[in-house]
């Protein structure tokens, strides 16, 4: 007999008796089957599939308009070997045939205050950095969205901070463009078999009125059961408060992205 798949609900946060909401459509099961995807098909992606999740990013929400984000395409696989050198030397960067380097981007923003002499002072405030920040996130995901309805895969890479002015250097970005992450899109290998990672439960993370830290004590420990029996079947021997305190334990562990401050500083964002 044919087992029938839990609810994407109840696999997200690995919880059998999970309530089965009553509203479901076809854009809540791409969002809730989510998966990081990290062995890739040589199979190309066409030109016309990244302008369109592009186009996707583009409909995301953006402060003021002000569009302060933009994205380089990587192909090259030479290139992309080179990136992926930066970030820790993930195999994945160089398997799937696309790297979008995702942004925060006021360069173009000062060249129109220059073309209309006009002052930009504002930009120099940390505030605007988080808006450049802000936007490029909420536009990747939106093409994440996009390209998991397609069926290809993604998986963002936070490590192209461990050096963002030899990122800036390979992507000849100017002065106030700041690399936040990459995005690496392609078709997954189903050999792979990645499973979707639970959350933590919403009595964590989810407060009424008011933020309320002692009661969350109880489901996160329920939080590492229910994960560490996915890490187990992975074969990975962490608990996920272990991955936490090693990820967040010291400066080492950072992998030279203590640097971020300084590496702002030196391509043009002052953060007053």
């Amino acid at each position: 007999m044919t087992q029938t798949a839990p609810h994407p609900v109840r696999q997200r946060y690995a919880d059998p008796d999970a309530a089965v909401p009553a509203q479901w459509n076809s854009v809540l099961q791409v969002l809730h089957e989510h998966k990081s995807v990290r062995r890739y098909l040589p199979d190309p992606v066409e030109p016309e599939t990244i302008r369109l999740l592009v186009s996707a990013a583009q409909s995301a929400p953006t402060s003021s308009n002000l569009q302060a984000w933009s994205v380089i395409e990587v192909r090259d696989p030479t290139r992309r070997a080179r990136l992926a050198a930066v970030a820790g030397g993930q195999a994945h960067i160089e398997q799937a045939p696309v790297l979008l380097v995702w942004t925060a981007d006021f360069a173009r923003l000062r060249q129109l205050a220059d073309d209309h002499r006009a002052p930009l002072d504002g930009a120099d405030y940390l505030e605007s950095s988080y808006v450049g920040v802000v936007d490029a996130a909420l536009a990747a995901q939106n093409a994440v969205i996009a390209a998991e309805s397609l069926g290809l895969g993604t998986v963002y890479i936070g490590a192209l901070r461990n050096d963002p002015e030899r990122v800036a250097a390979e992507l000849n970005l100017p002065a106030h463009v700041f690399p936040i992450f990459g995005l690496v899109v392609g078709h997954p290998d189903s050999t792979e078999g990645t499973q979707v990672k639970p959350r933590l439960p919403q009595a964590a993370v989810l407060h009424q009125e008011t933020y309320d830290l002692p009661s969350q004590r109880g489901p996160v420990a329920d939080y590492e059961q229910r994960i560490g029996a996915v890490y187990g079947d992975q074969g990975l021997p962490f608990s996920w408060t272990e991955r936490v305190l090693a990820r967040l334990g010291s400066e080492a562990s950072l992998n030279g992205r203590h640097r971020l401050r300084e590496s702002l500083a030196a391509m043009g964002f002052r953060l007053r």
